[in-house]
């Protein structure tokens, strides 16, 4: 099962390699994770998403909540929250193609950050459905680069 984690933490040096690491220890591959100051520049709030088993990922909760630096640790698999991701991609426009690949980024509601002679960048903020379907849009084009932030995700209301 998918799990989209937020815990809150002490901005300190050291504290996303203690996390990162008790969820290697238990063999979980860390699917996404976006780390950045919030609204407090002393707390900062990671967003990991990962898949694995539930009893396993109890244990991990458990000792992430024991860790001195963590403030709060949520688990939104069964609260209502909302996810993005942005996306970054570099696509082969030339003159003859450039007209299809801006029909698409308006499709996409998504907004071209860069023209160059033969590409454009493309930047998409949206769910991860969302940022799949634009880039398999795009990869007939010919997709020379990539980069996406990860998931970020807070809780509704």
């Amino acid at each position: 099962m998918r799990h989209t984690i937020s815990v809150l933490v002490e901005n300190k040096p050291g504290v996303l390699s203690r996390i990162s690491s008790l969820f290697s220890a238990r063999g979980f591959n860390i699917d996404s994770l976006a780390v950045g100051e919030t609204e407090q520049q002393d707390i900062s709030r990671m967003t990991i998403v990962v898949k694995g088993d539930e009893r396993i990922l109890e244990q991990v909760m458990k000792q992430l909540n024991k860790l001195i630096d963590v403030i709060k640790v949520i688990d939104f698999v069964e609260q209502p929250h909302l996810e993005r991701d942005l996306v970054l991609v570099k696509v082969n426009a030339g003159k003859g193609k450039r007209s299809e690949v801006l029909e698409i980024v308006d499709i996409f509601r998504a907004k071209i950050v860069d023209v160059a002679a033969n590409s454009v960048i493309v930047e998409m903020t949206g769910d991860e459905e969302k940022i799949l379907a634009l880039v398999s849009m795009l990869k007939p084009f010919g997709i020379k680069e990539m980069v996406r932030t990860g998931i970020v995700a807070m809780g509704r209301g």
